[in-house]
């Protein structure tokens, strides 16, 4: 029976697994994101236990990277912000160790797929899928499609509403300052308070400042793309209790005028964590290598 890689190459770790679905996983493997050369070699000695059986490997990769095909860095990471990985070239790497067909996309676009296909988005036609951790990223499935255009979505680079007497931090995203990443990613919250997210208590004003900024988002990307599911997931989102703060804040930015059903009614099953859990983004890679045309 053949089998399908995938790859879910984060900021803070590579998840990797051989199967062909979520029920049929036969290896898993996960591997610190350190440098490009000793990530991508443990990446692909992990692979080649496998390759006489894999006929091809789904990578969802941090980013940004350049999908497009007559491009001369093509298969790149390019100018991520992550220290030493830009401009690496992770597909022409592990082409040439592996000598299989690679799929490359984002990790969020991997994990959104994962989660159309298996997750709580099944049988939708529209999600979107943030997460939320070292970096912030989304990608959105329309009409059952994965979206691209001239490069791929950068969601967390959105200009957001800064009220700098509130919130005096300037940022912390290198590009942007204070785009949403610069003030609700992980290393923000970190940089802004002095000490780690999973370190603040559930009443700390952080949390507060954190649910307002990423409402902020949601309401531009409700309007913008009026998605029938958004899925919140990564490392900040496992403070559970930001789920209805952010729901509630949402509601209240948007003010009665997007009539729907899944807002007026049914919050609570439409910005929701993802069914996958941390595992969307490695299946989502899987489905990418199968090539699967339908989400249905």
């Amino acid at each position: 029976m053949a089998l399908y890689g995938g790859i879910d190459a984060g900021g803070t770790k590579f998840a990797c697994a051989v199967g062909t679905a979520p029920d049929d996983i036969i290896a898993e493997a996960t591997i610190p994101t350190t440098t490009p050369d000793d990530t991508i070699t443990r990446t692909i000695s992990f692979f080649r236990k496998f390759q006489s059986q894999v006929v091809a490997i789904g990578v969802g990769s941090f980013g940004p990277i350049d999908l497009d095909h007559s491009s001369e860095t093509f298969g790149y990471i390019t100018n991520t912000p992550k220290s030493g990985w830009a401009q690496t070239p992770i597909i022409g790497k592990l082409g040439r160790a592996l000598n299989v067909p690679l799929v490359f996309d984002t990790d969020t676009n991997a994990a959104a797929l994962g989660e159309a296909i298996w997750g709580i988005g099944k049988g939708l036609q529209t999600i979107l899928y943030l997460t939320i951790g070292t970096g912030i990223g989304g990608g959105v499935v329309i009409d059952r499609k994965v979206l691209h255009g001239m490069l791929h979505p950068e969601i967390g680079h959105l200009r957001l509403p800064h009220d700098w007497k509130t919130d005096p931090f300037p940022g912390a995203c290198p590009y942007h300052g204070d785009c949403l990443e610069g003030l609700a990613s992980g290393p923000a919250v970190a940089k802004r308070w002095g000490t780690t997210a999973e370190s603040l208590p559930s009443n700390h004003q952080a949390w507060s400042l954190e649910a307002t900024y990423l409402a902020l988002a949601l309401t531009n990307l409700i309007l913008t793309l009026s998605p029938q599911r958004i899925i919140l997931g990564g490392g900040i989102m496992q403070r559970e209790t930001l789920f209805q703060s952010i729901r509630t804040r949402v509601k209240e930015l948007l003010n009665g005028y997007v009539h729907a059903r899944q807002i007026e009614v049914s919050i609570e099953e439409y910005i929701v964590p993802p069914q996958l859990g941390q595992k969307a983004g490695v299946y989502g890679a899987i489905a990418l290598a199968k090539g699967v045309p339908e989400l249905g």
